[in-house]
């Protein structure tokens, strides 16, 4: 069973696809409720390229919860209506400490263009975690949930904050 959202959010795809390539928008949707912290040389960068991206979080910025591989990969493919949605894939996932126990994981966030210019944002998450699978489900729907809060909070600022990058 996945964790979903399905949101309009009000920016501009174009805004909305540099935002889900951003580690401080990243970190800004995570928080404060998992502090993240980059483990690549030199720290965290403007916009994360495609490939791996070692990351260790932090419930309430206290508790550790080990280390994760942030694996991205980016497609785009032609809907029905003729328009383009962008997917970002991220195949990685926890590599330690107590979230290790997600055996399997996939984060998927399609970005497409709303009937009124905005962003429809469709963010998907599978994960595997044995017997355990619905226990941890429960906890990633509520952290989706602020998430999606987090989301439709920040995502106003975007077309100002990426202007020029897409």
């Amino acid at each position: 069973m996945p964790v979903t959202l399905d949101l309009v959010l009000d920016c501009p795809p174009d805004a909305a696809w540099e935002a889900v390539h951003s580690p401080a928008v990243f970190r800004a949707v995570s928080g404060p409720w998992t502090k993240v912290e980059s483990l690549e040389p030199g720290g965290f960068p403007e916009r994360w390229p495609g490939g791996e991206h070692r990351v260790r979080l932090k419930l309430l910025g206290v508790v550790p919860m080990g280390v994760q591989v942030i694996r991205l990969s980016d497609e785009s493919r032609m809907l029905s209506d003729g328009s383009t949605e962008r997917i970002v894939h991220d195949a990685g996932g926890p590599v330690s400490g107590p979230m290790r126990v997600v055996r399997s994981w996939h984060h998927r966030m399609a970005i497409s263009v709303a009937p009124d210019g905005r962003t429809r944002f469709r963010d998907r998450l599978d994960v595997s975690a044995g017997a355990l699978t619905p226990i941890v489900m429960v906890g990633f729907w509520v952290f989706w949930q602020l998430r999606g809060r987090a989301l439709r909070r920040l995502a106003p600022r975007w077309n100002a904050q990426f202007a020029g990058r897409a």
